[in-house]
């Protein structure tokens, strides 16, 4: 619960920053600000909605709008933020034309005592000269009061015509700067839900084991995690995920948890070109965190997983035999599941094996690297992160896990992260494209 009021507590705040920048800056006391308010507070409001009732049957309609805007505000919250130097720069350069442009009070005349005119000398004509009124000579303010403006925020303040002139020029900064954010945020967008739905980048990667035996070596395994059947995929994505595996011919497929996001009766039809994976020496898979969020749990996954001819391991190794010699692959559970006793167990799926042979290990996330190394694995193959999925996503997850993607190696164990081929939430990859990986062992 701590967590999710922390989600809902930002997600408020940054449509709050959005308000401000987009909405308050960019506009006057109106109609139009308060229809703008609107619906950005409807979106607001979007977003939990969108992130809680995915999830279930009745929500799936909202899943295309609702993480569609949740790509749309980081973006703008993205571009905003980076737009801030550059806005705050031209303000700064605005108020010193303002200062600059700004007339100074004239000094008071010096007073001087009038020569007295003789008055011999005075004419008719002179004496009928009217004196001037002090107000009409004086280059003082108009008596009427310089006149009131609105500012860029909607209050009113004392202005002038060049008053009037500044505060347009402060709504032509603000809203430039809108603009430029709004069309960077679905520029951005557009190119990461082609690149999302797109086909997979194949990743053809060599890693050498020490003490691989050498009759294993060119030993192919085509990795594949997080493809995330749900309401924003179909048929197609799994159908094209099991063809690109296929044509890599592997030894091995390993499926490297989150495979969906629903239940079997949910998406159990999505899951069937599963059956058709090809190898030489078997498919196999081990769950992720989000087989888990699922209503039924894991369970009702593996057995269908089991109907499909992909084996799950589950706390458990086997035996994999090329050309004479062995090699140990094992599968743990995802740490989600010890919340509910249903958590990785090392010793039972390593414990007691000949560690004289190379072994590899199945586990969602790169972090339980740190409990496979006391167990002499040689290499770990993972998934979770995504690889980021949206840069800048990507500086973020290393707060976390050890390895965000590709190659990396704890405590002395290799780990191999995979992208991922599918997505999560928003179908956006920008700057991490769905990958499958062809991973060959080298002695």
């Amino acid at each position: 619960m701590a967590f999710v009021a922390l989600v809902f507590s930002v997600v408020a705040l940054v449509h709050y920053y959005l308000w401000r920048r987009l909405v308050r800056a960019t506009t006057v006391p109106g109609r139009t600000r308060r229809v703008l308010t609107w619906v950005l507070a409807g979106l607001g409001v979007l977003v939990p909605v969108t992130l809680i009732g995915s999830r279930s049957a009745w929500g799936h309609f909202l899943a295309w709008p609702g993480f569609f805007w949740i790509a749309v505000m980081f973006y703008l919250f993205v571009f905003l933020v980076a737009l801030e130097i550059p806005r705050a720069a031209a303000l700064l350069a605005l108020r010193r034309s303002e200062r600059a442009r700004r007339p100074s009070r004239p000094a008071p005349a010096a007073s001087a005592t009038p020569r007295p005119v003789p008055a011999a000398s005075a004419t008719p004509a002179a004496a009928s000269v009217m004196p001037v009124p002090a107000a009409s000579a004086s280059s003082g303010p108009d008596p009427a009061g310089p006149s009131r403006l609105p500012d860029s925020g909607g209050t009113f303040r004392e202005g002038s015509e060049g008053g009037a002139g500044a505060m347009g020029r402060r709504l032509f900064i603000a809203r430039t700067a809108a603009a430029v954010a709004g069309a960077g945020a679905l520029t951005t967008v557009g190119f990461g839900i082609r690149t999302a739905l797109g086909d997979p980048v194949v990743e053809s990667v060599k890693v050498t084991l020490p003490r691989l035996d050498p009759r294993l070596s060119g030993l192919r395994f085509a990795v594949v995690s997080d493809i995330h059947l749900g309401p924003l995929t179909g048929m197609r994505h799994s159908e094209r995920i099991v063809r690109m595996i296929n044509s890599l011919e592997a030894d091995v497929v390993a499926i490297v948890g989150d495979l969906v996001d629903g239940t079997v009766a949910e998406l159990g039809p999505l899951a069937r070109p599963l059956k058709s994976l090809e190898s030489r020496y078997g498919a196999y898979f081990v769950t992720g965190n989000h087989e888990y969020y699922t209503a039924n749990g894991p369970g009702e996954w593996v057995e269908e997983l089991r109907q499909l001819g992909v084996r799950p391991l589950r706390n458990e190794r086997v035996e994999i035999g090329h050309a004479g010699a062995v090699l140990d692959l094992a599968g743990v559970d995802d740490v989600t599941g010890g919340a509910s006793g249903d958590g990785p167990d090392h010793e039972r799926a390593l414990g007691g094996r000949d560690r004289s042979r190379s072994a590899i290990l199945l586990a969602h996330q790169p972090v339980q690297a740190f409990q496979a190394s006391k167990y002499g694995v040689d290499l770990q193959l993972s998934g979770h992160t995504h690889g980021g999925q949206m840069v800048p996503f990507d500086m973020v997850v290393p707060l976390q896990q050890p390895v965000v993607s590709g190659l990396g190696e704890v405590d002395g164990t290799q780990v191999y992260v995979t992208r991922g081929a599918g997505f999560w939430g928003p179908p956006v990859r920008v700057g991490a494209p769905p990958e499958i990986t062809l991973l060959e062992l080298r002695a």
